[in-house]
């Protein structure tokens, strides 16, 4: 139990904390019960302690005014113990259950808190993986699939300077010269698409990789970057289904 001789000395004694409940006079030195109470009314921490106002006013005029400020009851002088007592219980009650309030509002918020940061992460690794797919699809337009996955995958070795035997394709069309030289720029654009559309697939499933290719023109390496079997019969086999 904390006493107070004035309302200054109670507001000093609100402001340290670890009060549950206050019993207020009306009437008091310094700062009376009124100016506690709008004094409180400005600290969202005060306004969970329960006020209990005691006066020998009876006024209706004093006890509505306490209440418009904050006064959770109002007593009169000379006041029974027993409702004193149950009126104390009361607001203690009321200030327990202020406090677990507060307490679940305060880990409901911790916790939403860390499910936004748990979301922010989860959107940043799905916007990175989205940034891959999209990188390995673009890559996969250029050099063949095995050689993408090895890109992606951080496989730096097998794309690190060495020595290996390799086959070597070299393939154009034949006439194509001459046929480029008389023709609209559409349509040897349509021939080439048509060519690259022919042909990608076939150096894709010999494992070859496309090194190069102006035209009709195209170089294609096999057994480099990426390691494969019999580097010579799938250049061969290649430049048959080409023809």
């Amino acid at each position: 139990v904390i006493e107070a001789a004035d309302g200054s000395q109670a507001l000093e004694a609100l402001g340290r904390g670890g009060i549950d409940v206050v019993l207020l006079d009306l009437m008091m030195p310094v700062v009376d019960g009124i100016a506690v109470l709008e004094q409180r009314r400005h600290d969202e921490e005060l306004l969970g302690v329960p006020v209990i106002m005691i006066s020998a006013q009876d006024e209706v005029e004093s006890i509505a005014r306490c209440i418009e400020l904050g006064a959770d009851d109002y007593l009169t002088k000379p006041f029974d113990p027993v409702l004193l007592q149950a009126r104390v219980g009361a607001s203690l009650q009321k200030k327990r259950l202020h406090d677990r309030e507060r307490e679940l509002l305060e880990t409901v918020t911790q916790q939403a808190n860390e499910l936004a940061s748990w979301n922010r992460e989860l959107e940043r690794r799905v916007a990175e993986q989205v940034m891959e797919v999209e990188r390995l699809n673009l890559m996969q337009r250029f050099i063949p699939p095995q050689l993408a996955e090895v890109v992606r995958s951080g496989g730096a070795e097998l794309l690190a300077s060495h020595r290996r035997e390799i086959a070597v394709l070299f393939c154009d069309l034949r006439g194509f010269t001459s046929f480029a030289e008389t023709s609209e720029p559409e349509d040897v654009m349509a021939v080439l698409k048509d060519l690259h559309e022919a042909v990608g697939p076939l150096i894709f499933e010999y494992e070859g990789t496309l090194a190069q290719f102006t035209g009709d023109g195209m170089m294609v390496f096999f057994n480099d970057p990426v390691p494969c079997d019999d580097a010579a019969w799938r250049a061969v086999q290649l430049g048959l289904g080409m023809q």
